[in-house]
C-alpha cells in the first residue's frame, strides 16, 4: 500500500478560476476577499458564468474557458461544490483548492477567515498537493457506452422503497490471475462502490470502513443487505470491477448523475491512471479532521 504526494509546486500562477456554491449571494464578501488576496500577487481571478450571476458580477466565462485559462481552480462552498468542480475539470488536470463554506465538509479545509493567510502561504510554497484516486465509470450496452468519473462513489440502488435488487459483482485482476470472477450477488437495498475519498460519505452511513484518503483501494459496501452475513469488502486498486442486475436498478454517480441500469447491460468501474490534484495546508492532518467532524474522543 502506498500514498501519492505531488512534490512539485505550481511554477506560475497568473490566473485562477473559481466556482461558487449555487444561490450563494451571501458569499460575495468571501469572493472579494479571495480576489483581493490574489490581486496582491498579480493573479487575475475569473468566475464561471453561473457563479458570476449568483454573485451579481457582470462578467463570467463558460466552464471550458475557465478550466483552460486557469493555473489554479478554487471552489467556494461545501463538498458538493468541490466534487462538481473536480469532476467537470478532471480532464484539464488543474490543481484545486477547496474553501469551506458548507456544513460538514470533509474535503474543504480552508475556512473563509483563513483565506488571506493561506494565499500568502501558497506564494511562499507552504502547501502540498495531494493526489487522490478517482473511478473511471463506464455504462455499457450493445448500442452505446457512457463514460464518466466518480470522486466519491457509485451507488447501485433499488428505484423505490418496495422490493429489493440483486446485484452481481465481478472482478478481474492480472496479479490475482482472475478474469470476470463472480465475487458475490448482493441482495438488498443496493451497493456502494466507494473511493477512499468517499469513504466518509454514504459509505460511512452504511457501515463501511473509513480509509485514509490517499490510500489506493476500492470499497464495496452493501446497503441494508438481505443477509446479515454480508460485510463491506476492500479490493486492491489494480482490480477492475463489473456489476450487473436483472432487476431495475438506479445508478447514482457522486450523488450528481443518475442512470437507469435497465438501459445498459453492465457497469464497469476501475481506478483511473490519472489522479485528482487537491491543494491542502501542510499542517492538515486527516485524523484531526475525523476527530473534529465525528467528535471522536468527546465525552
Amino acid at each position: 500500500m502506498h500514498y501519492i504526494f505531488d512534490d512539485e509546486k505550481l511554477s506560475s500562477i497568473k490566473c485562477a478560476g473559481m466556482v461558487v456554491r449555487p444561490d450563494s449571494e451571501h458569499l460575495k464578501d468571501d469572493y472579494f476577499r479571495i480576489k483581493n488576496s490574489l490581486k496582491k500577487y498579480g493573479v487575475n481571478l475569473i468566475l464561471s458564468k453561473e457563479s458570476a450571476k449568483d454573485l451579481g458580477e457582470d462578467e463570467g466565462v463558460e466552464l471550458d474557458e475557465l478550466f483552460s485559462r486557469s493555473d489554479l481552480l478554487i471552489s467556494l462552498g461545501g463538498d458538493g461544490t468541490l466534487i462538481s468542480l473536480c469532476r467537470n475539470s478532471f480532464s484539464y488536470d488543474k490543481p484545486i483548492l477547496g474553501i469551506h463554506a458548507g456544513k460538514l465538509g470533509f474535503l474543504t479545509d480552508i475556512k473563509p477567515q483563513e483565506i488571506e493567510e493561506f494565499i500568502d502561504k501558497i506564494f511562499r510554497g507552504e502547501y502540498r498537493i495531494d493526489q487522490r484516486m478517482v473511478f473511471e465509470v463506464e455504462l455499457i450496452s450493445k448500442d452505446e457506452s457512457k463514460k464518466t468519473i466518480a470522486v466519491n462513489d457509485v451507488v447501485l440502488s433499488r428505484p423505490s422503497i418496495e422490493g429489493m435488487v440483486n446485484i452481481e459483482a465481478y472482478a478481474s485482476s492480472k496479479e490475482a490471475e482472475m478474469k470476470d470472477k463472480l465475487l458475490n450477488i448482493y441482495a438488498g437495498d443496493g451497493l456502494i462502490i466507494s473511493t477512499p475519498t468517499g469513504s466518509t460519505a454514504y459509505n460511512l452511513s452504511a457501515g463501511g470502513p473509513i480509509l485514509f484518503p490517499l490510500t489506493e483501494a476500492i470499497i464495496l459496501t452493501p446497503i441494508c443487505p438481505h443477509s446479515l452475513t454480508e460485510r463491506p469488502l476492500l479490493l486492491p486498486a489494480e482490480f477492475e470491477t463489473t456489476f450487473k442486475s436483472k432487476d431495475e436498478t438506479i445508478v447514482v454517480v457522486d450523488g450528481q448523475d443518475i442512470y437507469n441500469l435497465k438501459f445498459f447491460d453492465e457497469i464497469k468501474i476501475k481506478i483511473s491512471k490519472k489522479r485528482l490534484r487537491m491543494i491542502h495546508r501542510l499542517e492538515r492532518n486527516y485524523f484531526d479532521v475525523l476527530k473534529q467532524k465525528l467528535h471522536w474522543g468527546s465525552n
